[in-house]
């Protein structure tokens, strides 16, 4: 195995051990579909469309995940989707 080769396979390796997080937003009774869509719009940059597709599987489904990434990106977002007083995790 040649030099170039081990370096890619070395890249290939830490690729696939660097964990990604998930923010999950639940349904609740309080929040209306518009504050949850002008929310994900602001907080994940979801376009509408896809911001109104993930409110309707959190309303039918009891939750969705909306952004997925690093960690140190994702923890701003959630506390901004929980300071808009919807519930949110990130896993």
């Amino acid at each position: 195995m040649n030099f170039q080769e081990k370096h890619k396979e070395q890249i290939l390796v830490k690729e696939k051990v660097q964990k990604e997080y998930e923010i999950v937003v639940f349904n609740d009774e309080v929040n209306t579909f518009d504050h949850v869509i002008d929310t994900l719009i602001k907080t994940c940059d979801h376009s509408p469309i896809q911001a109104e597709q993930c409110t309707y599987i959190i309303h039918f489904n009891g939750k969705c995940a909306v952004k997925s990434g690093d960690y140190e990106d994702l923890r701003p977002r959630c506390e901004n989707i929980i300071d808009a007083g919807i519930s949110a995790e990130i896993i």
